[in-house]
């Protein structure tokens, strides 16, 4: 049977004129829609909305953590497959004589920032400390709590949540919409990465719908990320004496943001980074990028100095390797309650793992769509394995220096207990604190705050593009302007009102229940790769062409 040509055409309607010209009103205004009356339903009837999104969110961690676990595996092995088979690994993401736009460093330090870079500094030192005190292997007995025995699997468990299966979701998406976006000329959007499976029948709703999917996904993944940026900002410019008014104290003598230092952080954070959004992706985020890189250097580098380097370098080695051996069975180990034993592991896999796993994926439409805008000229070899190895390589460094630095402190008893005392969001400025005298604690503390806001600020515009372009069936030109504005202050209004009328939890509980039907489409987006790759390799002896028109001539500039 001849070998047929793919789709290298998808007719997505965008309105010719007024306010939406450019974009699909189907996607544009229906996300629109969704995302303004959660908000509204959050801010009018507070208790109601926590109740329902709360009972969701339960049904979904007890009744899908197979799901999500065995899915997030898949995920992973696809990238490896892909990467390491030569034929396919091979195959360029664009025309044989493209190359990339940015260098690797760029490219590195856009991908490290837009993915993790806000969640890695908040958790760099208290996710390593809880699981010193508990995890898996402490439940089960196989090491004590506490003790200097349980560091490397304190370190083990951390390294699987951050590293190869968080980047391998990423690079799955990123590395399905640039195939199609580079090899194929079609839109540089989330329905794009289904045309294998679907075919033309993604121009109308069914397409709509799966891009509505992405935007909403995207809003609260990238809420999530930046109200745990926003917390640890606010504790930031505590630590470095802006004033007792950024705290309240609720009835559990816990200290939180307080409303008018969550106001005054998405303000600065929100805006400064919808300007950044309005210069694009070559100027205004490139910089900021760059910028992260260099900072994120100099702090590791003071850790190295200043830290318990001899325990840091030992949790990053043997961790490494820990995590690597055990990774796995930890990817297909699914604890369910009820089990009798298993009742602890269950419900620790629900609050970290499984959490952390709709994290990615919630996240995934705006990280996938931003790698892949990003890699246009490398090969399918070079984006997995750059995409994947070298940012979990960097947030094993960030967690292994910081993380073993205040593990080091508390089990010498020169912490005793100041770091676990208090919330994660300011556990680093607490491990500062006792490292150094108070003047340069304060200028540490001050660099981890600008640290931060960059990192912000990055995150927030490139998710501001991605939505737009999103929006505009894959085109991100200047015409986009008007939205990123919109887009720009329904972050702000979204991680706003979500983190003052019910914190974080609310992000998470609204986050997790919009990646799970995101995961289905990432599921098919995989098959969809799979299958388009095949056929590839399939029309290249026999000369049928995978683009249409002249071979030579250029890509539209996306």
């Amino acid at each position: 049977m001849p070998t047929r040509p793919p789709v290298t055409r998808l007719e997505i309607r965008t309105a010719e004129s007024g306010f939406y010209r450019g974009f699909t009103k189907d996607v544009t205004i229906t996300a629109k829609l969704i995302i303004g009356a959660l908000v509204i339903w959050a801010i009018a009837f507070p208790e109601q909305a926590a109740g329902f999104l709360g009972r969701i969110n339960g049904f979904i961690l007890s009744s899908f953590n197979h799901w999500y676990m065995y899915a997030t595996a898949a995920f992973l092995a696809a990238c490896l497959v892909l990467a390491l088979v030569p034929a396919s690994g091979r195959l360029r993401l664009g025309r044989e004589g493209d190359r990339p736009e940015f260098s690797r460093i760029s490219w590195f330090s856009m991908m490290f920032g837009a993915g993790l870079g806000i969640g890695v500094l908040t958790y760099s030192t208290g996710e390593p400390l809880y699981h010193f005190q508990s995890n898996p292997d402490t439940i089960g007995g196989l090491v004590a709590a506490g003790e200097a025995e349980t560091v490397r699997s304190a370190f083990k468990w951390t390294f699987f949540h951050w590293g190869l299966s968080a980047w391998g979701t990423y690079s799955l998406t990123g590395l399905a919409l640039a195939y199609f976006a580079y090899r194929r000329g079609l839109p540089l959007t989330i329905r794009s990465g289904l045309v294998a499976l679907f075919g033309r029948r993604l121009s109308g709703p069914l397409g709509h719908a799966v891009d509505v999917i992405a935007v909403v996904a995207t809003v609260l993944g990238v809420a999530q990320t930046l109200g745990y940026g926003v917390a640890q900002f606010v504790a930031g410019l505590h630590r470095i004496g802006l004033g007792d008014w950024l705290l309240s104290t609720g009835a559990d003598g816990a200290a939180t943001p307080s409303a008018a230092a969550i106001l005054l952080a998405v303000g600065v954070i929100l805006g400064a980074s919808t300007l950044s959004a309005l210069s694009g992706v070559g100027r205004g985020i490139k910089w900021l990028s760059n910028i992260n890189m260099g900072l994120s250097v100099a702090l590791l580098a003071f850790f190295l100095v200043f830290g318990a380097t001899l325990a840091g370098l030992t949790a990053l080695g043997l961790g490494t390797l820990d995590y690597l051996a055990a990774l796995p069975a930890m990817a297909l180990s699914v604890w369910s309650e009820g089990d009798g034993s298993a009742d602890g592991l269950a419900g620790w896999q629900s609050g970290w793992t499984i959490f952390y796993w709709a994290w990615w994926i919630a996240s995934a439409p705006f990280v996938g769509l931003f790698l892949a805008r990003i890699s246009r000229g490398r090969t399918i070899r070079e984006f997995v394995l750059g995409a994947m190895i070298a940012p979990s390589a960097m947030c094993f460094v960030w967690f292994a220096l910081l993380g073993a630095t205040a593990i080091d402190l508390e089990m010498s008893g020169a912490a005793q207990g100041s770091i676990l005392g208090v919330p994660v969001s300011d556990q680093i400025f607490a491990a500062l604190a006792l490292l150094l005298d108070p003047a340069f604690a304060w200028v540490a503390s001050a660099l981890v705050v600008v640290l931060l806001l960059t990192y912000q600020i990055t995150t927030a515009d490139s998710a501001v593009l991605i939505i737009n372009t999103i929006n505009a069936a894959g085109d991100d030109s200047p015409k986009a302007r008007p939205h990123i504005l919109f887009w720009g202050a329904a972050l702000a209004l979204v991680v706003g009102a979500l983190l003052i009328i019910g914190g974080l939890g609310a992000i998470q509980t609204a986050m997790v229940i919009a990646a799970l039907p995101f995961s289905a489409v990432m599921l098919l987006m995989g098959l969809s790769l799979f299958a388009a790759i095949v056929r590839d390799l399939r029309r290249e002896p026999a000369g049928v062409p995978f683009l249409d028109g002249d071979p030579a001539a250029p890509l539209p500039k996306l």
